[in-house]
């Protein structure tokens, strides 16, 4: 095992389980401080507790400000500063569009957009303070192409690829990282299928978590430390054909 995070320190949103936990665990193997955000504050708990001292829980609503800047405070007096944030919260809605409601889009666009988005303001002056960072948010394979009844979804994630890329050009004189990933099918709570004959990708199964967390790991390292402003698609070849 590599320690490639050793001394610094993540903040992950949506850690408490799935995809989420096991970035939080990925991060924490390789020597990372981990703070935990996520609404599910006993889950949230029992992950911190379970890794160890070098993981901490909060309780974060990606859409308000205060729960923001109380993360990055978390972060800066436990650990003593910011270096990585993933943006990995999201909520998923299968909707055709004739019956999706205003409302319907305003409460899937506040997480999956919005909350990257005061996320990426949150914690941009403590990565300053310590002299840059890595952000990496995590968009879908649904943000670079589509299906029936994923309006909204789809919506958020292609719109998320956009700020990943003005935030990149932004932050760079600051030498902050912005990258997202785009995910396919993954076997999580989100996306329970398993059969194959369900899961329209090339390697014919769906994602384990942590395959995912290896690739939000590795541009969240400073093994990407060229890697900005990008997409990194982890869908097992299913845009192949």
């Amino acid at each position: 095992m590599s320690h490639r995070f050793e001394g610094k320190v993540a903040i992950v949103t949506g850690g408490a389980r799935g995809q989420g936990e096991q970035i939080v665990r990925a991060l924490a193997r390789e020597g990372g401080s981990v703070v935990i955000g996520d609404v599910l504050d006993d889950l949230g708990q029992t992950v911190a507790d379970d890794v160890g001292d070098a993981v901490v829980y909060t309780h974060l609503d990606v859409t308000a400000p205060e729960d923001w800047a109380g993360a990055v405070a978390l972060a800066t007096s436990t650990f003593g500063g910011l270096d990585v944030l993933v943006n990995n919260a999201a909520i998923y809605r299968k909707q055709l569009l004739k019956d999706e409601t205003a409302a319907d889009l305003d409460k899937v666009l506040a997480v999956n957009l919005h909350g990257p988005f005061l996320g990426i303001q949150a914690v941009a002056p403590a990565m300053r303070a310590r002299g840059g960072g890595s952000i990496v948010n995590v968009s879908s394979l649904a943000g670079t192409t589509s299906y029936a009844g994923h309006g909204s979804y789809s919506m958020s994630k292609w719109a998320l690829r956009g700020l990943t890329r003005t935030a990149a050009i932004e932050l760079e004189a600051s030498k902050i990282r912005v990258n997202a990933v785009l995910p396919g099918n993954i076997r999580t709570g989100m996306s329970p299928t398993t059969a194959s004959s369900d899961t329209p990708t090339g390697l014919k199964r769906q994602a384990d978590p942590q395959e995912t967390a290896n690739v939000v790991v590795f541009l969240a390292s400073d093994d990407a430390s060229f890697v900005n402003g990008t997409d990194v698609v982890a869908d097992g070849g299913s845009l192949l054909g």
